[in-house]
């Protein structure tokens, strides 16, 4: 399996933050600093920052209502309260995609790494969900103009069709299936409206509900199994001996 892939599975980071850690020289194999792209067996010793990374930890998935100023990342250079710093569990848990700073709302925290991937991924089409407040009255073309797609100049993307309904006289709720980088800032800029507060209230299956800003609580057996039924989720073994084959 892939360096990085067991990192994920491990419930260590991502696979995107694994490959920062490996580049950062954080990573070790047997002892030896790892490489990109490298590829590890179960007798392998893998650590990170000094400590054995082993597949053996409790699965966890955490429902996160990220306040506005928090970030999601694991950057601190920039002396940012990170989501991270809300977070007080046993278990190392990271952030499942990205909100940006000034947004708030629903972000998923997780040690499974090969679900986080797969709730990224934009080709699967998984829905995320999210109240929309902006400086002016939403329209009717506003809205169909949304719905049909945007083109992002800055990005060179035409956003993807997305289901979109006015909330009230300034206000829309908006279902995307995809994330680009200030998606629905961008989309509402090319009409010339600026988003003043957005709200991420749902993820495929799992609610924000009545989560208090800051708050967060663990998913339950029910959610995860439904979200991992929308994943088509493989077990370790399995991608293991997929990517044994490849």
């Amino acid at each position: 399996m892939r360096l990085n892939k067991y990192l994920s599975f491990c419930g260590a980071c991502s696979r995107r933050e694994g490959d920062r850690l490996i580049s950062q020289g954080r990573v070790t194999v047997n002892g030896q600093p790892a490489v990109l792209g490298q590829d590890v067996t179960e007798k392998d010793r893998v650590l990170l920052d000094g400590k054995a990374i082993s597949a053996g930890q409790k699965e966890l998935f955490l429902a996160l209502n990220k306040p506005r100023g928090v970030v999601v990342t694991t950057d601190r250079s920039h002396g940012d309260t990170l989501v991270g710093d809300l977070i007080h569990t046993e278990e190392r848990v990271f952030a499942v995609g990205r909100l940006d700073k000034e947004s708030e709302g629903l972000i998923l925290m997780t040690n499974n790494g090969e679900a986080s991937n797969r709730i990224q991924k934009a080709r699967e089409h998984h829905e995320k969900e999210y109240l929309v407040t902006v400086d002016r009255p939403v329209t009717g073309d506003f809205l169909r103009a949304l719905s049909k797609g945007v083109r992002l100049t800055e990005l060179n993307r035409v956003t993807r069709p997305c289901r979109v309904k006015k909330t009230d006289s300034s206000s829309f709720d908006i279902i995307l299936t995809e994330g680009l980088n200030r998606q629905i800032r961008r989309m509402c800029e090319a009409y010339g409206y600026h988003v003043t507060a957005l709200k991420r209230i749902r993820v495929m299956n799992i609610l924000l509900g009545e989560l208090k800003p800051g708050e967060y609580r663990e998913l339950t057996a029910e959610e995860i199994s439904g979200l991992k039924e929308l994943l088509g989720e493989e077990a370790p073994e399995k991608a293991a001996r997929t990517d044994q084959r490849r």
